[in-house]
């Protein structure tokens, strides 16, 4: 917990949260209390999805729900695919948006409830922007598919700009779905490798709420939880997608992190995550995370020796008889076991990122304020050098 003086803190989350295996059945009547007209916004419709799709519209059909299905989500979801959506949702005359699916189906429901709303499209309101989205935003329900993003309950919708190769986000309370449906069962056929690149930005959310300036005792009781639980059973999950208690742990994880990040942030990682996904879209969130956190930890540690070490004797036990400073400096290697342990040790050379580019990726890292809640605020240089500890497993990486 906090070793500072207890603080005031603000705390707001509107969404109803309806948590639990089955719950899938009350889809009908959550976005029912919302509108009548519907937009389901999801990936496209690959086998392994057609009867998840078709239930689901089933349950809204039951409930005298008029379906249309934008199924053109991508990974790392594009201007052109959110316009698409919003194109769909006017001719449709949606009065309501369900995102089904991960994060990027999500976030694409969320813009899509902006742009078919408001004049221009959701790029123009991006969380920097003079305009905002209005109360004109149509509803979003959400169905999650994954524990990672947290999407599910968070005010946010991330978006990428191919032309402008920049990757930013809509930030605005009025975008809480506001239902979101939790059901364990439906993250069952997630594949290994999802598993665990989703689950590690659950502790990433977790951990970057818990070391930002803008927590709170509130948020760090959930993080700290949220940390616990990612460490327990994200590797029984990956090794194995049918533990039904793995992955209702996961999803309450995942919540928890989404609750954390809803109202205290994130920081450095994932404002190098971001620049990550803008530049090179092909990247995983959870993978680029992955790269970057071992030099992170190392990075950063000391300027918050208590955090640093609650989360080190989390991943790893044998830290607790350990001094904060001690099991601080060690909270990098429990990192690094723990992603070896599920299987996401990851550099960036892996990703595909070109060496010639560590030094405009650093650049761009730090356009995103996250960086600035970080509790060593890093410059150019500094996470130039960080990213080069984290091309690839040479003892040094002298890249100029």
């Amino acid at each position: 917990m906090r070793s500072k003086a207890m603080k005031g803190f603000n705390y707001f989350q509107p969404t109803e949260i309806c948590f639990g295996s089955g719950r899938l059945s009350e889809v009908g009547a959550a976005v029912s209390r919302w509108g009548k007209r519907c937009l389901l916004v999801s990936v496209p419709e690959f086998p392994e999805f057609s009867s998840l799709y078709k239930r689901v519209k089933d349950l809204l059909k039951a409930r005298g729900v008029d379906v249309a299905h934008f199924d053109g989500v991508i990974p790392n979801p594009t201007t052109a695919v959110v316009t698409a959506g919003a194109v769909m949702a006017k001719e449709h005359r949606a009065d309501v948006v369900l995102g089904l699916g991960g994060g990027s189906s999500m976030d694409a429901a969320k813009a899509i409830a902006v742009e078919a709303t408001h004049p221009g499209t959701a790029w123009d309101y991006l969380f920097f922007r003079e305009k905002q989205p209005t109360a004109r935003t149509l509803p979003v329900v959400t169905v999650t598919t994954t524990s990672g993003t947290g999407s599910q309950v968070t005010q946010v919708a991330v978006v990428t700009n191919l032309a402008e190769k920049n990757k930013s986000a809509l930030y605005n309370s009025i975008l809480y779905p506001k239902i979101s449906i939790v059901d364990p069962e439906l993250v069952r056929t997630a594949p290994p490798s999802v598993t665990a690149s989703t689950g590690f930005d659950v502790f990433a959310h977790a951990f970057e709420s818990y070391i930002n300036p803008a927590g709170s005792y509130y948020t760090d009781l959930m993080a700290l939880e949220a940390i616990r639980l990612v460490s327990l059973y994200l590797p029984r999950a990956v090794a194995d997608g049918s533990d039904l208690e793995a992955r209702s742990r996961m999803a309450w994880a995942d919540t928890l992190a989404g609750l954390c990040i809803a109202n205290s942030g994130v920081t450095l990682p994932h404002g190098i995550g971001m620049a990550m996904g803008g530049l090179y879209p092909h990247v995983a969130h959870g993978r680029a995370l992955a790269a970057v956190y071992p030099a992170m930890m190392r990075f950063s540690y000391q300027a918050a020796e208590p955090e640093f070490a609650a989360a080190g004797r989390i991943l790893d036990p044998s830290l607790q008889p350990l001094s904060d400073s001690e099991a601080a400096r060690r909270s990098g290697e429990a990192v690094d076991r723990f992603l070896k342990d599920i299987n996401l040790w990851t550099r960036l050379e892996d990703l595909g990122i070109p060496e010639g580019e560590v030094r405009r990726l650093a650049e761009a890292s730090l356009i995103l304020p996250d960086y600035r809640n970080h509790p060593r605020v890093a410059d150019v240089d500094e996470v130039f050098d960080l990213l080069n500890k984290s091309f690839c497993d040479e003892p040094e990486n002298k890249r100029k």
